[in-house]
């Protein structure tokens, strides 16, 4: 999840039209995301319930936080437009150019097959968490391969060298330190922002993903099945507890080893590799200060590559940016659909009775909900302008989330396996952090 719209749409159109020195927010949000991903995880680690459970274990009542969750998730994650900005790729790759606001109602089309089609992928399989990994390990190797490989044919050394001292905040061409460039359009930052790494409910989704793929406590709970594929499973709707004797903290030391590891050697290295990788690309092809924003950004690089080094490269990377978007609305359709089942599931009998028990008919049909909604918002604006509003709100998410989840870390875990201060200091800072551009970004945005 860390490759994806953030990397690909809204880095690329931050920093060719702002310069690479803004990729300072890039790393202190990749950063403080990671230690709230181990955070997350350490919940679930430790009760095997999802973070979402957690949350409503606190006041002022699960159904409120059922609620604020919820909107939340559907204010963020309700909207496709990775499925329709994947659109403006694959219209490249039949049409050979941009696509304009005549093309509109193509896109749509377009659009709403990529959804579609992510749909068919969840129902296939015998656990949806294991149909997902193995999709991914192939989708990001494939992505950070090419991009790598673009990087060192076409990159000159001295861009290479303003991508990383960018993330000191350092402008190579001007020789100063700029943190924020004149004229910086702070609604696309604030969504950068959100979106360098996972982004909001995205993280959240983790702890529920630790679950399922059984870590720690979670080899207890269950995990939800595939529709097609798999068999029914018995998905615990209360979490468990360990002991803190000497075994069990061995037990613990060991799990925790396993998502550092996860977390810093794969989600870390992979975002900040993720953002770097495709920002020098991006600022070798197209000139400082365009605007690359519309139906036709992610084939904005495309198109420049084409009339440089040949339409067949260009064709090869509108394929790689269609399949770098449909990962995401594949992984964030999931993930929206996976925490609203958990969340039923553990906040209602009724909902865990119904059907003779069996979690897969809640989850598709809160699937089948979602999928019927995102048929009706993608027509509502252009796709790059619902992934803005989406990014923003996940900014929001991560400021209520950060606090909320110190909260539970601190208050409802065991002494023995609650986060040390310095930890508990870095959820502060992220909530200042992700305020400072919730608000500047909506300010922006409401003038």
């Amino acid at each position: 999840m860390s490759i994806g719209s953030g990397e690909f749409l809204l880095g690329p159109a931050t920093f060719v039209r702002h310069g690479l020195s803004l990729m300072w927010v890039v790393g202190v949000a990749v950063l403080l995301q990671t230690i709230f991903n181990t955070e997350l995880m350490r919940y679930t680690l430790a009760t095997g319930e999802p973070v979402f459970t957690g949350f409503m274990r606190t006041r002022p009542s699960s159904t409120f936080w059922a609620w604020v969750y919820s909107v939340l998730y559907f204010l963020q994650v309700g909207w496709p437009a990775w499925a329709g900005t994947a659109a403006g790729a694959i219209f490249f790759l039949f049409v050979k150019r941009l696509a304009g606001a005549p093309d509109s109602t193509t896109i749509y089309m377009i659009g709403v097959g990529t959804f579609l089609v992510c749909v068919v992928i969840l129902s296939v399989g015998r656990r949806i968490e294991r149909t997902l990994e193995l999709l991914n390990w192939i989708l990001i190797a494939a992505i950070l391969s090419s991009f790598l490989i673009l990087a060192l044919m076409f990159v000159p050394a001295q861009t290479w060298l303003a991508g990383v001292v960018g993330l000191a905040g350092f402008d190579l061409v001007a020789g100063q330190f700029d943190y924020f460039p004149t004229g910086t359009d702070l609604f696309l930052l604030g969504a950068l922002v959100a979106y360098s790494g996972a982004g909001g409910v995205t993280n959240i989704v983790l702890g529920n993903w630790a679950r399922d793929r059984g870590y720690g406590m979670g080899e207890r709970a269950g995990y939800i099945p595939c529709a097609i594929g798999g068999q029914k499973v018995t998905l615990a709707h209360n979490g468990f507890m360990f002991a803190g004797d000497a075994e069990g903290m061995k037990r613990w030391r060991g799990w925790w080893r396993i998502i550092s590891a996860d977390q810093w050697g794969v989600f870390f290295a992979g975002a900040i590799l993720g953002m770097i990788l495709p920002a020098i690309i991006y600022v070798t092809f197209l000139p400082r200060g365009a605007n690359i924003q519309g139906l036709g950004i992610s084939a904005a690089l495309a198109e420049a590559i084409s009339g440089r080094s040949g339409a067949l490269l260009g064709a090869g990377i509108a394929f790689l940016g269609a399949w770098v978007l449909f990962k995401t609305q594949l992984d964030q359709l999931e993930g929206m659909t996976r925490a609203i089942t958990d969340i039923l599931w553990t906040g209602s009998s009724r909902v865990r009775g119904w059907r003779g028990g069996d979690v897969r008919s809640v989850y598709y049909s809160v699937l089948a909900v979602v999928v019927l909604w995102g048929i009706v918002a993608l027509a509502l604006a252009q796709p790059f302008v619902l992934l803005q509003i989406s990014a923003n709100m996940a900014g929001l998410v991560l400021v209520i989330g950060s606090l909320h989840l110190l909260y539970v870390n601190t208050r409802l875990l065991p002494e023995h396996v609650r986060p040390p201060m310095w930890r508990r200091a870095a959820l502060v800072f992220m909530a200042l952090f992700y305020g400072f551009f919730v608000v500047r970004s909506f300010a922006t945005f409401l003038t």
